[in-house]
């Protein structure tokens, strides 16, 4: 697996959910950074890579690409099943998948650079426009996200148990992005108590955005 090439953006969050995922795995992996405040995501040699224009992009060794954060993951979880980032039983795989869903799919499509650019070029917003069109996309999905961490009995030191999976890589990379935004975590201490518990870890301190190459 030494020939996996993950094209990405340091403080993409999505990114980050991959790069997490990679070193609990313990692959090893060649990073090819494309600055997105600079367009360099849609330059016409990226976009030969993935179409898309987006990143995080995964390519493996015979060259087939992989995007969408959350497919790569569970890839690498079922290429190197050791440690698992998803449950053994049904029921509880789909309740990790739920969680890590409430903020990859209801929180992050409405905050990424894209939406926040266009929210400035289509429709005038300034800055603080912005900032509480961010904030209050992660208010609407960290509340009931605290709400059943706090009372489901699958939580432990994580939010399943007390093994880190695919729902603390969302996490995790959810409310790291949150800090350039000025969330107020207050209301959320259960979220905040995950968070410190995943960033305790090797593997999140490793992936994280400064601690990237290509950190400004």
């Amino acid at each position: 697996m030494s020939d996996l090439v993950l094209h990405n953006y340091y403080r993409s969050s999505t990114s980050y959910r991959v790069r997490i995922a990679l070193e609990m795995k313990g692959l090893s992996y060649t990073y090819v950074p494309h600055h997105l405040r600079h367009g360099e995501h849609l330059e016409p040699a990226y976009l030969a890579v993935n179409p898309q224009g987006l990143v995080p992009a995964l390519v493996l060794d015979d060259g087939t690409l992989l995007t969408q954060s959350l497919a790569i993951v569970e890839y690498l979880d079922e290429i190197a099943p050791e440690p698992p980032l998803l449950p053994k039983d049904p029921l509880g795989r789909a309740h990790v998948r739920m969680l890590a869903q409430m903020i990859a799919c209801d929180i992050h499509p409405v905050n990424n650079l894209r939406v926040l650019t266009s929210l400035r070029t289509l429709f005038g917003a300034g800055d603080e426009d912005v900032v509480n069109w961010f904030r209050h996309w992660v208010n609407e999905g960290f509340q009931p996200l605290e709400k059943i961490l706090a009372s489901s009995p699958e939580t432990g030191t994580f939010c399943h148990g007390d093994t880190p999976g695919l729902a603390d890589i969302c996490l995790a990379a959810q409310v790291t992005n949150n800090a350039r935004f000025g969330v107020d975590m207050a209301p959320y201490p259960e979220i905040s108590r995950i968070h410190a518990a995943c960033m305790a870890l090797p593997a999140f301190q490793k992936a994280a955005p400064q601690n990237q190459i290509d950190a400004e």
